[in-house]
């Protein structure tokens, strides 16, 4: 028997060693680096049937290169098809990363559950039966539907061979475990090894497989940094435990834009699509309430509706707090100077609390106007009209700056029933019939234009 081999990497970052290190000079981190066995796969994995040996690629001209466009597969949930740009690619690898119990093998059960092409779901976490009971829950029956309980690539290759899937689907890519690396499963080799084995068998056969992926205590996927560089996709689960709402977003995609969103709510019987976003978004309530003011944000490439809050009190313990919730603490602050400088609003002695509704962050310029108008209206506890919402950027001379893609910003306001929005004036738009647009320079009139 040959002489194992073996070497030290980081089970944070994956960087390798000749000998064993406390401290990565990579990542800065502590009593990372382990040990593992290394040793040369004497076959592939995966290895085409029927094809039989892969010819050698050879060079084409640019202008010979097919540029027809790939035919994805519908994955019947609209908001997964956003995320991904269009719906499933042929041959891709997509990984999803969440916070344990977001609702990762949920989503990618109840996808397969109604896809119309053959599925394997494979799980290394969960039984069957356990799979079975979530299933009933989600929908009655399937056909489609194939559920495999494995964690060795070689016995699950076995099953693709007879079953030959449309999709696999693998919950998760650390219980996965090959013969060919002698270590723990979920270590920086047998992560990086069945990876490259599920990629060889989706580029061969042209099957997409959706991976499953943990992540660590500081909120990045668990295990090397080359697993976000070896998959097509890296989509991303987030949500708070204390709303039912989650958030699917795009941080990799070759196939698509990375700014696209999909959005959530989580049910006994799964997880039902939000096709109208504002409908979380926007409080439902007939009176008016100072400190709330509605903002036509975008995240992405699309349109949101939002509920600014604000709180703004007298500080009784002599320092004045400045709190956030979904928005950034540093650009309150900035807002605040300026409503100080150039409107004469004295805050430096009150507490201001902000809030964005339906527990989401989201980073656009835009909402700047809706904050400032938000912070006035508790500041003098008048309440502001309903069907009146705003979209624009603030300046550091107090000016009202304008904003991209204005105009998917009134169409959406005014299909939400909205009738008037405010905005920069030097922002160029087209007119309007359903709503009235409304166009300020400076917070000096927006001042006199709320109150």
């Amino acid at each position: 028997m040959a002489k194992l081999k073996t070497s030290y990497f980081c089970q944070n970052c994956g960087h390798n060693y000749a000998k064993w290190v406390g401290q990565c000079g990579a990542c800065k981190q502590w009593n990372t680096v382990v040990e593992e066995v290394l040793e040369a796969p004497e076959k592939k994995a995966w290895k085409a049937s029927t094809k039989g040996p892969k010819a050698a690629n050879k060079p084409l001209k640019l202008g010979e290169i097919s540029t027809e466009k790939e035919q994805r597969l519908d994955s019947l949930n609209q908001e997964f098809n956003r995320v991904l740009g269009g719906g499933i690619v042929p041959g891709s690898l997509v990984l999803l990363g969440g916070e344990p119990g977001i609702g990762k093998s949920t989503l990618l059960l109840q996808i397969a559950l109604k896809l119309p092409y053959k599925t394997l779901y494979v799980s290394g976490e969960e039984s069957q039966k356990q799979i079975k009971m979530r299933a009933d829950r989600i929908t009655p029956s399937s056909d489609n539907c194939y559920i495999l309980t494995e964690t060795k690539t070689q016995h699950i290759f076995k099953q693709i061979a007879e079953i030959t899937p449309d999709i696999l689907v693998i919950d998760s890519i650390q219980t996965l475990q090959t013969d060919h690396i002698e270590s723990a499963a979920g270590s920086v080799s047998q992560i990086r090894e069945c990876t490259a084995e599920l990629i060889a068998f989706a580029k061969e056969t042209n099957t997409p497989v959706i991976l499953i992926g943990h992540i660590t205590k500081d909120g990045s996927l668990a295990g090397p940094k080359i697993l976000e560089h070896m998959v097509d996709t890296v989509l991303q689960f987030e949500g708070d435990r204390n709303y039912v709402y989650r958030i699917l977003r795009a941080s990799k995609n070759r196939f698509g834009a990375t700014a696209e969103l999909g959005i959530y709510e989580m049910h006994g019987a799964g997880l039902r699509e939000v096709n109208n976003p504002s409908e979380i978004l926007i409080s439902k309530q007939d009176e008016g309430l100072s400190g709330t003011a509605i903002a036509a944000s975008l995240d992405g490439m699309r349109p949101l509706m939002v509920e600014m809050q604000a709180l703004v009190s007298t500080a009784v313990y002599g320092t004045p707090q400045r709190s956030t919730t979904g928005y950034n603490s540093k650009r309150l602050n900035m807002l605040l100077a300026v409503l100080e400088k150039r409107a004469g609003f004295h805050l430096g002695a009150k507490d201001v609390f902000l809030n964005i509704t339906g527990g989401i962050s989201i980073e656009d310029p835009a909402l700047d106007l809706a904050v400032i108008a938000a912070i006035l209206s508790s500041n003098a506890d008048q309440a502001i009209q309903r069907s009146l919402c705003f979209a624009a950027e603030v300046g550091l001379a107090g000016e009202i700056r304008p904003v991209q893609r204005i105009d998917q910003r009134i169409s959406e306001a005014a299909k939400l029933g909205f009738e008037q929005i405010v905005v920069s004036k030097h922002n160029k738009m087209s007119t309007h019939k359903d709503i009235q647009v409304i166009g300020l320079g400076r917070i000096e009139e927006l001042v006199s234009f709320l109150f």
